[in-house]
């Protein structure tokens, strides 16, 4: 009896829920109400800051809030003008700089951006810096992290606990979030993204920075002192399940005339 219920659950649920993604135009499935995923991740934001204080009062940090403020408001002015400002419209921009040497960075629902200072010699300087944000910034608005906590709330509790878990904000709902977004406060405790959301959010990343104008041509550089940074087989959390350093480097030149396109 219950499984007949859930179906017709799930299917409405699934008809009501597809959307497509700024820019790239993919359809996606985004079955949680973004206000409640922004709700939940300020918890988990909260949380990870008090075990890991932010750096404050540096070059570096002023370097991340400045950066990141200058990609932010390119994007929300773009929105904006496409008339579809409702999309990040409770978006409360925060960027903060973390003292940990894993090369990671991360974007919660909400705009909540956090650097780990194993990052910067990598990005090098603003225009890198500006891709990665791009980068991160794309996931949020993208809503990369909704289309894959839906497929974990599903595969995990199917259609009708997907009410209960939305409703009671379980444990089990709170770790789901961590993981759909790559989030961990020790090394290693991560579950990244797909390939295809990692390409969508390098050409949107790309998309970004040119928008803020900086120049796209300097995410090619930023990905290669990646490559060297982590060698031919190393990985870092960051590109845990990224596309191979030659094949995003290779789609980023491919890409380029494209987001050159959006400098201003």
């Amino acid at each position: 009896m219950i499984a007949k219920k859930v179906f017709p659950f799930v299917l409405c649920v699934c008809l009501l829920a597809c959307s497509r993604v700024p820019l790239s135009g993919r359809r996606q499935l985004n079955m949680l109400p973004e206000n409640t995923l922004i709700d939940m991740s300020l918890n988990s934001y909260r949380q990870f800051l008090s075990k890991t204080p932010p750096v404050a009062n540096t070059t570096a940090a002023d370097q991340i809030q400045r950066v990141g403020n200058k990609v932010s408001s390119a994007v929300v002015q773009y929105f904006s003008k496409m008339g579809n400002a409702k999309r990040i419209h409770d978006y409360k921009w925060e960027f903060n700089l973390v003292n940990d040497k894993t090369i990671n960075a991360w974007c919660m629902p909400g705009g909540k951006v956090v650097v780990y200072s194993g990052l910067l010699p990598v990005t090098s300087d603003d225009a890198g810096l500006a891709y990665v944000m791009g980068h991160e910034i794309a996931h949020a608005v993208a809503r990369h992290g909704n289309e894959r906590m839906s497929q974990i709330l599903l595969t995990q509790m199917g259609g009708l606990a997907l009410q209960i878990a939305l409703s009671e904000k379980s444990t089990e709902t709170q770790a789901a979030l961590l993981t759909a977004y790559g989030v961990g406060t020790t090394v290693g405790v991560i579950l990244p993204f797909s390939r295809m959301h990692e390409s969508e959010a390098d050409r949107l990343g790309m998309v970004f920075m040119a928008m803020a104008g900086y120049q796209p041509a300097k995410a090619i550089e930023t990905l290669e002192r990646m490559q060297k940074a982590t060698g031919k087989s190393g990985v870092p959390e960051f590109l845990s399940t990224h596309p191979s350093h030659a094949n995003r480097i290779n789609e980023a030149k491919a890409f380029l005339p494209q987001a050159e396109k959006y400098l201003k």
